[in-house]
């Protein structure tokens, strides 16, 4: 993980529902987080104060090509905007693609919209996202961003390595989430998870079940809000009947 200032239209990446559509976008929308502020005003007060109110988390539009490809191509995959509710990674990558630690936008949010552009040049399409959807799994964290714990990529057998993919000073005791992807394209059975550890005993913190690799999977998981998170994190696979797994994987740590 590399640190400074970076170019965000070049070393960004977007993941959708289990579909890497980096290949695809063009741009992404104001990956906004904000809270309403609430006036309070008495007899006496000179001036008029506020307190935040609710979260309000938001992506935006997601513009890109238009692709028809069976299976992976964004229209294909987004043209049906009714009552979708989508789990969206936006890693952003620090003067390279982007690599485990790096920041890492995740939400689950509604699709208002799907719209197609017919004009001169290329043919492109557009994604509205909305804000946080009521019905999402995260709706008790008023915020999105995490760090990337294992960037897209294949895996062939269980981490054994002693080096955590995140770390903070010392441990948390108000939960977090993850929100992992797995691409599809291998056949079998894995379980993808997040480990914790203080000082090198590693445990399992959270897990996605088992999944199915024929098809592109996502999901978050979530921890209680007083869960306990030691300082360090890293990637975990439990392989059933898959030799292989293409994933990408990030954590929200409560605050």
């Amino acid at each position: 993980m590399a640190t400074g200032r970076t170019v965000g239209s070049k070393y960004s990446r977007i993941y959708i529902d289990g579909y890497d559509m980096s290949g695809y976008a063009r741009s992404i929308g104001n990956l906004s987080w904000g809270f309403k502020p609430n006036a309070t005003l008495t007899l006496t007060d000179s001036i008029t104060g506020a307190l935040p109110g609710q979260g309000d988390i938001s992506i935006g539009v997601v513009n890109s090509v238009m692709d028809n490809s069976t299976g992976s191509g964004f229209h294909v995959v987004f043209e049906d905007a009714s009552d979708a509710v989508r789990n969206v990674m936006v890693p952003l990558g620090i003067r390279a693609a982007p690599v485990a630690g790096d920041p890492t936008f995740c939400a689950q949010v509604a699709q208002n919209a799907y719209k197609a552009s017919v004009a001169e040049g290329v043919l492109t399409a557009s994604m509205e996202l909305g804000s946080w959807d009521e019905r999402a799994d995260t709706i008790a964290y008023p915020i999105p961003w995490g760090y990337l714990i294992h960037a897209p990529g294949a895996e062939t057998v269980a981490n054994t390595s002693g080096t955590a993919n995140h770390s903070i000073t010392a441990a948390t005791a108000k939960g977090g989430f993850m929100m992992y992807h797995v691409f599809g394209g291998s056949t079998g059975t894995v379980t993808v998870k997040v480990q914790d550890s203080t000082g090198g005993a590693w445990s399992d913190l959270l897990s996605s079940g088992v999944l199915t690799q024929d098809t592109p999977k996502s999901g978050v998981v979530v921890l209680t809000s007083t869960g306990a998170v030691n300082e360090d994190l890293r990637w975990q696979l439990a392989f059933g009947t898959a030799t292989t797994a293409n994933f990408a994987l990030a954590f929200v740590r409560g605050y």
